[in-house]
């Protein structure tokens, strides 16, 4: 079944956090992650483990270069700032495949907010300034892959599609079968689901071997911002 998070279901896990000494709210949505998991044991590798949150970084503050052992997107939606040499702020799409080094991740002046949406469990950022890092990813097979601002759909999956639909109207998305698996998150608007309307900053996760999924806009319209991982 699809995984769904509202926005107004996730406020009371809003915390204070911080990563390599980097201040931010952080806001819970799907999977366990380092904040929270707790006594949770993590999947094995391979397997399809959705993780959302929401990351609210505080001003001018600045996350240093790092890599994630998971494909991951990054959604801006709010504030402005730079990652790497693009200036990046609302609406900005971001892909980093597993064992990609990007960054630096520079809030601006009024800070820097932004959704992690990945498909497989991941332990937290590995910082580059440490040597240990640089040692295992050179130990890797090179796999850089990173795309900022548009992400072009490609033969093994990867895609995200931006959708602005009129009151009543629907979308459906790619079968998800070639793929591992999509994020779906309602920007602005609303989004019907199950006799309610899910909120902006709300989304859902649908598994590879699910359906193609059907986005239906609420009375206020919708855009919704349809992310599709690369089949492993």
């Amino acid at each position: 079944m699809p995984v769904i998070a509202s926005a107004e279901d996730v406020r009371a896990t809003r915390r204070r956090a911080s990563s390599n000494g980097t201040g931010f709210w952080l806001t819970s949505y799907i999977g366990a992650n380092r904040y929270s998991r707790g006594a949770e044991e993590p999947p094995g590798p391979g397997t399809i483990y959705p993780m959302a949150f929401l990351v609210e970084q505080d001003p001018d503050a600045v996350v240093g270069a790092h890599y994630h052992q998971a494909d991951q997107f990054q959604v801006m939606v709010d504030g402005t700032g730079r990652l790497g040499t693009h200036a990046v702020a609302g609406g900005a799409v971001h892909f980093a495949g597993a064992w990609t080094a990007y960054g630096p991740l520079a809030a601006g002046q009024g800070g820097l907010h932004y959704f992690t949406l990945r498909n497989g469990w991941d332990p937290g950022a590995r910082y580059m300034e440490f040597p240990d890092n640089r040692a295992t990813l050179r130990s890797l097979p090179r796999q850089h892959r990173e795309a900022v601002g548009e992400v072009t759909a490609t033969s093994d999956g990867l895609a995200a599609r931006r959708h602005q639909l009129d009151a009543g109207a629907s979308v459906t998305g790619p079968d998800p079968i070639e793929s591992g698996g999509q994020f779906w998150l309602v920007l602005a608007g609303s989004m019907q689901r199950d006799g309610g309307a899910l909120p902006p900053r709300s989304c859902i996760f649908i598994y590879p071997h699910e359906p193609a999924f059907t986005a239906i806009s609420g009375p206020e319209g919708l855009t919704v911002l349809m992310l599709q991982f690369p089949k492993a």
